[in-house]
């Protein structure tokens, strides 16, 4: 399912985008806010993306990769999953590489995001889990009207902060 903004396709993810996998899930960058296993390999990326694409299937996640319009090479992802069992709530999730930081695209995609899952999917609840060091991922959910959770902890990891955003 592909949504688009003003500048952004988000788009479902394949196999021709391996190699944008690969240098996305193993920037070093992103990679100081987020405990996973990153892809090593051209076939560690292409392992994730069946991995991603499977779930899809199953519908436990919702995964779009982030392009400009008139591009096919990915510079970021964005995903809602996390579902709970009775698909009121999800959790959102996304990574930019670096250069395109700063620009408004991730507000502009996290905007599609949530409109889709409020209007399409009927969610009434989207938290977001990010690290509490994180500025920049801590000012976009700000941006969006998100709302710092301040008695809740990530049981996964203590540096995390929860931020929730309701259905209006």
């Amino acid at each position: 399912m592909k949504l688009e903004t003003e500048r952004l396709a988000l788009k479902e993810i394949n196999e021709a985008h391996i190699e944008d996998i690969l240098r996305i899930r193993s920037n070093e960058v992103i990679n100081q806010y987020v405990k996973r296993n990153s892809p090593k390999t051209n076939y560690d990326a292409l392992e994730f993306i069946l991995h991603i694409k499977r779930k899809t299937q199953h519908k436990e996640i919702v995964f779009w990769g982030i392009s400009y319009k008139d591009r096919s090479n990915l510079i970021g992802t964005i995903c809602l999953w996390n579902f709970s069992e009775d698909r009121k709530t999800a959790e959102v999730g996304y990574e930019l590489l670096p250069d395109y930081h700063r620009k408004g695209l991730m507000s502009e995609a996290l905007h599609s995001v949530l409109e889709h899952g409020f209007n399409q999917l009927q969610l009434q609840k989207i938290i977001a889990v990010t690290n509490k060091f994180n500025e920049n991922s801590k000012m976009l959910l700000l941006k969006q009207n998100f709302v710092l959770e301040e008695g809740e902890k990530d049981e996964h990891n203590p540096d995390n902060t929860i931020f929730s955003l309701n259905r209006d």
